[in-house]
């Protein structure tokens, strides 16, 4: 099994373009946690400028609802939500700017484009680790939408993150390859 190769948020695009379906990587920086009502209202947003708020674009998003700090860690827990989910906003983030998204499950087919069109990459992070997980966030904080209580848009932190890349810019996809009995 070979090292998980370790990168450094923002990722640039020669960064996502090197990066292969099935690899696993390690991710250090800043990320923003966003779910379903948070990206209804970036795409309000994008509607209503033309661009992303809040300085989202070349940005990972992490598809969760981190909890409130606990054990000494700026969040008790922060897990990957079905990423199927935020289907619907996607490509339209991806094309608007969003470099890598983070969550757990398989995409669309319109994602799965959106990748290839724009360079970006999704990432599945295991769930039902939320705990772990929030081992490797070092710092938290609100940046928009604290109505929306744990969907608010947070930046945090990441250092040392484990994630697998689950769609590439190719357009391949492991958890399709998975179903299919290929290798990648």
């Amino acid at each position: 099994m070979s090292e998980p190769v370790r990168l450094s948020l923002p990722l640039g695009k020669s960064q996502l373009a090197n990066l292969k379906a099935g690899q696993e990587v390690r991710l250090t920086g800043p990320c923003y946690t966003m779910r379903d009502a948070g990206h209804a209202r970036a795409l309000e947003a994008l509607e209503q400028t033309g661009e992303l708020p809040f300085g989202l674009a070349g940005q990972t998003l992490f598809y969760a609802g981190p909890t409130p700090a606990a054990a000494g860690r700026p969040l008790g827990s922060v897990g990957p939500t079905t990423a199927s989910r935020m289907d619907f906003a996607t490509p339209q983030l991806m094309r608007a700017g969003i470099a890598a998204c983070i969550g757990k499950g398989k995409r669309n087919q319109a994602v799965i484009d959106a990748c290839v069109e724009n360079g970006a990459v999704y990432f599945a992070a295991v769930g039902g680790i939320a705990a772990l997980l929030a081992k490797h966030v070092t710092a938290s904080e609100t940046v928009a939408w604290d109505d929306l209580g744990t969907e608010a848009l947070r930046r945090i932190m990441l250092d040392d993150f484990p994630v697998f890349v689950a769609v590439d810019t190719a357009g391949r996809d492991l958890y399709r390859a998975i179903e299919n009995g290929e290798g990648i």
